[in-house]
């Protein structure tokens, strides 16, 4: 008879957190993707060290709306787009579905400039990678099933660690990071307060509550395991926003200092050579076209989950391209289209940019008082509905972003007001 190994009780443990994590860690990672990065890197270079403590709220906003938004997937085993419709009737649906897909494509189509981008500054042509990241993750998508591309997704979220091993590299001052971290400082001005909402907006969004939803549906989360979904979604909401203050601290630490600013997170990269080395400037890129290819696979999924929900359609990653022909075209429509924008000569991403993530802030106010009526409907969630302190903090948080919206519009619409 074998002799069973017994492995000591943290090595059992750390297995067991490498067996739960899934969705939540996915769709926090898949938030820092190419807008993101390019809102962290600004901000570092414009504001320093001080918008570090945006960061620590914003962690705790992001881990209320996605357990939330978990819990809801794990009870009734759907996605958000089919309890909106089978509570609030098909126009309400019609009309987020309307604003999530202009929103999506615009920021899918962020992605794979992202991933133009990063080719680009390695000298390779947008015509040759933009193709090869489209192939790649089509063929991911439409020859897997959910086990297998949640694995390749979790892979994708490992090269947020350049950021980490980049920060390591240009070894910054601890006791001042923690220090600014730690204690609030708010400017009155309009390209800050701008700043705090791009922040806000590119963490908490509309297709992240989608996604992470459908996914845990999709996963087959049984409740008697929910407390293992709850931990993956904290620990990952966590982890995307440490990674969110890593890249501040880069661009802070390097380029506040020197007074320069950037306007994307490409112009970042190539601010760090000079200034911490090459090995820091290569890091920066590969992170981006990490986070860029996790977005280019997440993105599409989470308006195609949604999109077939809304109206009724088979979905479903564990279901054949025979099984579900609606789910596996849309997804292969948004990705089409937003590579063959990035391909036209002399197109303004940086509009369409701008204007996908005016969409988004329209739309998450919206998403969030929806999500709140179900998540506290019995009738859908029994005895899971929300606790009142969540409900406080998920009415304040929805509350705040409806301001800082109206403010992103009159910043950007009216800038003369």
């Amino acid at each position: 008879m074998k002799r069973q190994l017994k492995y000591p009780f943290w090595l059992r443990r750390f297995f067991l957190f490498f067996t739960i994590i899934g969705p939540g860690l996915i769709t926090a990672s898949a938030d820092n993707d190419a807008p993101g990065i390019a809102t962290y890197s600004i901000s570092g270079a414009k504001y320093g060290y001080g918008f570090l403590w945006i960061i620590v709220l914003i962690t705790i906003g992001e881990v209320l709306v996605q357990e939330m938004a978990a819990r809801m997937g794990a009870v009734t085993g759907k996605g958000t787009a089919d309890l909106i419709r089978e509570r609030f009737g098909v126009r309400t649906s019609a009309f987020a579905m309307a604003c999530l897909l202009l929103a999506n494509i615009g920021t899918t189509l962020a992605q794979f400039a992202g991933v133009a981008a990063v080719g680009e500054l390695f000298g390779i042509s947008r015509y040759i990678t933009v193709p090869l990241a489209g192939l790649f993750i089509g063929l991911i998508i439409l020859r897997g099933n959910y086990k297998s591309i949640e694995k390749i997704l979790l892979v994708l979220c490992l090269s947020a660690f350049s950021y980490v091993i980049t920060v390591f590299v240009i070894k910054p001052d601890w006791g001042i990071i923690l220090k600014d971290a730690l204690t609030p400082t708010i400017k009155f001005e309009t390209d800050y307060l701008l700043a705090v909402l791009a922040v806000i907006g590119t963490t908490i969004t509309p297709w992240g509550i989608f996604y992470l939803q459908a996914s845990v549906a999709d996963k087959g989360t049984d409740l008697k395991d929910y407390n293992h979904t709850r931990l993956d979604v904290m620990v990952g909401s966590v982890w995307g926003n440490i990674i969110s203050a890593f890249i501040i601290i880069t661009t802070a630490a390097t380029l506040y200092p020197k007074g320069i600013l950037v306007n994307s997170a490409e112009e970042a990269a190539l601010a760090l050579s000079p200034l911490a080395g090459s090995f820091s400037s290569i890091l920066f890129s590969v992170g981006m076209l990490g986070a860029s290819l996790l977005a280019v696979s997440v993105l599409p999924l989470s308006t195609t989950y949604a999109m077939c929900e809304a109206f009724g359609f088979e979905r479903g990653l564990n279901r054949g391209v025979k099984d579900a022909p609606v789910f596996y075209s849309i997804f292969v429509g948004i990705m089409l289209i937003s590579m063959l924008f990035v391909l036209i000569p002399g197109l303004p991403l940086f509009q369409l940019m701008l204007l996908s993530q005016s969409v988004n802030a329209i739309l998450l106010p919206v998403i969030l008082i929806l999500v709140l009526i179900l998540v506290n409907d019995r009738n859908i969630m029994g005895k899971w509905t929300n606790k009142r302190f969540a409900n406080v903090l998920g009415y304040a948080l929805t509350g705040l972003i409806f301001i800082a919206t109206l403010a992103l519009l009159v910043g950007e619409f009216l800038p003369s007001a």
